[in-house]
């Protein structure tokens, strides 16, 4: 059996941190709130630094790709449905961007099923920023001098959403262009 390369490690951790960032999420304490954010800043990150390891140190793995883009939905899932009973996001803007989701890994296991590879796009990656930006002021939710993080979390929640579509159309676009030339061939 092989042993787990350091990115899939931190995937790992991400992927355990899901729980505790929960229980403060959803915890009525004060001081909650900032322990959530805290906890979800550190899972999100750690998005961005088993991704860079991985590829700097060439770990590349089929587990890392398959359990990293996982994480990612559990986290952004694990987020955005509390964030709706919390009344700081609209459900039907939490269902487009987890629909999003749902179909752009549907999407990418039909693509592979055909030897069809679809590499992330930048959208999706700008889409993501937004995400853990607006999950962020939406976690807080506090007004600090005439800063407003519900107002500034929900403004980074409509980009996301914004992205999500055109990124989600954007794979779907990059899927049928190489679909069609596999077809032609």
């Amino acid at each position: 059996m092989h042993r787990l390369n350091l990115p899939n490690k931190i995937t790992i951790i991400r992927i355990f941190l899901i729980p505790l960032f929960l229980v403060f999420l959803i915890s009525s304490a004060k001081i909650s709130p900032l322990f959530a954010a805290s906890i979800f800043g550190v899972a999100a990150f750690t998005d961005w630094l088993d991704g860079y390891l991985a590829r700097t140190t060439k770990q590349v793995t089929t587990l890392g790709k398959l359990l990293d883009p996982i994480a990612d939905k559990i986290l952004v899932t694990a987020a955005l449905i509390p964030l709706v009973e919390l009344d700081r996001i609209s459900a039907w803007i939490a269902v487009v961007i987890i629909g999003r989701e749902f179909a752009v890994s549907g999407l990418r296991t039909v693509a592979m099923s055909q030897g069809i590879v679809i590499a992330a796009s930048w959208w999706g990656k700008y889409k993501m920023v937004f995400e853990i930006i607006a999950i962020m002021f939406l976690i807080l939710n506090y007004k600090i001098l005439f800063v407003n993080f519900l107002l500034l979390g929900t403004i980074a929640i409509w980009v996301a959403m914004v992205m999500s579509l055109v990124s989600g159309i954007d794979y779907f676009i990059k899927f049928w262009n190489q679909f069609n030339i596999k077809l032609s061939q």
